[in-house]
């Protein structure tokens, strides 16, 4: 059975948090990031860097957005995004198009060959990861399954 970890941000009074539940976290920020790295090694084109996969994805996921939106979602810098979105568009996964209400700015979408290689890529990654719960238990797959969605949450957070 799974113990539920407390909100350790509720328990900032504390000096530090319980050693289990530091341990807890230590090894869910671990595995995490290990299995992050893997899932970027399996990408369907090497020429894009994960950061440019990343803002492809958001695109893909929240639809068309200017640099400035995409900046703020990624977590980068107004002109990182700005080299970003250039380098996507010479590679023909974006487009540009003015904005429709502020003709200062432009509004980024994603080409049909950003989407249909976006596609292969979640294909790609989602086969991979099937290959690797193929070898777990049916409690480990179960206790996963329904850790999923709290994993979603804290990529929200």
């Amino acid at each position: 059975m799974l113990k539920t970890m407390p909100d350790l941000s509720r328990s900032q009074h504390n000096a530090e948090a319980p050693s289990d539940d530091a341990a807890a976290v230590s090894a869910l920020r671990s595995a995490v990031m290990r299995l992050s790295r893997r899932l970027k090694h399996q990408r369907v084109d090497e020429s894009l860097s994960p950061t440019e996969m990343a803002v492809l994805g958001t695109l893909a996921q929240c639809g068309s957005a200017t640099p400035g939106e995409l900046a703020r979602k990624e977590h980068v810098q107004p002109p990182s995004m700005t080299r970003i979105v250039a380098l996507l568009e010479a590679k023909g996964l974006v487009r540009l198009e003015p904005h429709p209400e502020d003709r200062r700015q432009k509004v980024v979408s994603p080409t049909e060959r950003a989407e249909a290689m976006l596609e292969e890529s979640r294909r790609k990654r989602n086969a991979w990861l099937a290959e690797l719960v193929g070898e777990l238990t049916e409690d480990e797959w179960d206790v996963l399954r329904a850790a999923a969605p709290v994993l979603e949450k804290l990529a929200h957070l």
